[in-house]
């Protein structure tokens, strides 16, 4: 390999990934001189058919920018018109959105672990492969799956695009008793979500260290899932935090020639969202439960602060947040009072609005401006693949060059199964982020 001057490398299509997505590597005299995750999806324009709907609309049309996290983009929606609107829901009515957003976490991650991460460390091309070895793994990772679309089904309304949610709360609440059919699924599920955790702790990770910086939202009461400010921990150990309204004045976009996805930076510099950054800046936040199982699964106890950064190990903790979010749904179950009305009444304010959850992938931002009439002028969503784009190609570049300066150079199979299984332990949302192009044609004689 040592003996070309160049060498470029082209995966047309990712694999075991949500949505389509391409890489170039560039090799020149032996050093990695671009590494780019390419976004070729058609931008899906979500902001521009946004703006002139009416302000009650983003939560279901928001929704179907993914099928995976659909929950995610409707609770940042409504958290950010609520915002701009001035309006408090009911304690109940949170709590009710914290559960629906428990069930949403359980199935992504589980989809995640079992099917598109689990087949890179088992030496398995496909969860399909994996399932004629590992059966019984796989058998239990559907029916950790099928828990959580139960509760997003019975709260939702449906498990992909769910249709029950609208401003204020929902359309219809659930009964005590209605809950309480799914609890003995879901304690079936803690049973599944730890066993989850001492199979992915028997994984090998090789070393490997982000160098971003996290980013995750954080509360002072619990774990960061439907709500939070956002807070930031530096590769240098410094930490800070600011206004969710301040999210622009830090979090900056910027169009790339080579995707149709806009790539993200904090205050310029790369950084990462999603379970290593939640676990690093949230984590003494966790369940005595969870914070078990972290220490089980070799992350260390985040009661004292333990930190990971290695990519890798990322499917880890997300192992854990399913211990945390099958028990927490469990305990919301258990002091669930109906509301006294399913929704809180959200009148229509000229203003801007803000609004941060954390998705499974990490934290995803909107913001709208609705006009006196209620109609919205203007609408920006920032997902977290589009913010972990720039940390995925520096971790890209660091894995691809480990590799070439190894005693035995990879061929380009060799090097490709490497680059792929890096960009996964991200779980990119390839489609969420690809909703937004700002063109610009210039045209010469």
């Amino acid at each position: 390999m040592t003996h070309r001057g160049s060498r470029v490398l082209r995966v047309g299509s990712l694999s075991r990934v949500e949505g389509e997505g391409a890489l170039r590597l560039r090799v020149r005299g032996g050093r990695v001189t671009e590494a780019r995750l390419e976004i070729y999806e058609p931008p899906r324009f979500f902001e521009a058919f946004l703006r002139g709907r009416a302000y009650t609309e983003p939560p279901d049309i928001t929704a179907r920018v993914c099928g995976i996290c659909p929950v995610a983009y409707q609770m940042s929606a409504c958290a950010a018109i609520e915002d701009a609107c001035g309006t408090t829901v009911d304690p109940a009515v949170r709590d009710l959105r914290r559960l629906l957003y428990c069930g949403e976490w359980i199935e992504s991650h589980a989809l995640h672990i079992y099917l598109l991460h689990a087949p890179d460390f088992l030496g398995r091309a496909s969860a399909i492969e994996l399932a004629r070895t590992h059966r019984a793994d796989v058998e239990r990772g559907l029916r950790l799956k099928k828990s959580g679309n139960s509760l997003m089904e019975l709260i939702g309304g449906r498990a992909v695009h769910p249709v029950n949610v609208r401003l204020g709360g929902f359309h219809r609440v659930p009964s005590p008793g209605e809950l309480l059919s799914v609890r003995e699924e879901l304690r079936v599920a803690l049973d599944d979500a730890w066993e989850t955790v001492r199979w992915v702790a028997g994984f090998e990770f090789p070393d490997a260290r982000t160098e971003a910086d996290l980013l995750a939202l954080a509360r002072p009461d619990t774990y960061a899932i439907e709500s939070g400010t956002p807070a930031v921990l530096r590769a240098d150990g410094t930490t800070g935090s600011f206004p969710v309204s301040d999210f622009p004045a830090h979090v900056a976009e910027t169009q790339v020639p080579h995707s149709t996805a806009l790539h993200a930076a904090l205050d310029g510099r790369p950084h990462l969202t999603g379970p290593l950054a939640r676990f690093a800046i949230g984590g003494r936040r966790l369940s005595a439960v969870a914070a078990q199982a972290a220490v089980e699964a070799g992350l260390g106890d985040p009661r004292w602060g333990a930190v990971c950064r290695n990519p890798y190990r990322s499917v880890l903790v997300r192992a854990v947040e399913t211990v945390y979010a099958v028990e927490e749904a469990l305990r919301l179950i258990d002091v669930y009072e109906p509301p006294a009305r399913p929704y809180t009444e959200v009148e229509p304010v000229a203003g801007v609005g803000h609004g941060a959850t954390e998705a499974p992938r990490g934290l995803l931002y909107h913001r709208y401006a609705l006009g006196a009439d209620g109609l919205v002028t203007d609408a920006v969503l920032v997902p977290p693949t589009a913010q972990n784009q720039g940390a995925i190609e520096d971790d890209l570049r660091r894995v691809a060059q480990r590799a070439l300066d190894g005693p035995r150079p990879p061929d380009d199979d060799e090097l490709t199964a490497l680059c792929e299984r890096a960009i996964r332990n991200h779980d990119p949302c390839i489609s969420c982020s690809a909703h937004f192009l700002d063109l610009t044609v210039v045209r010469t004689p």
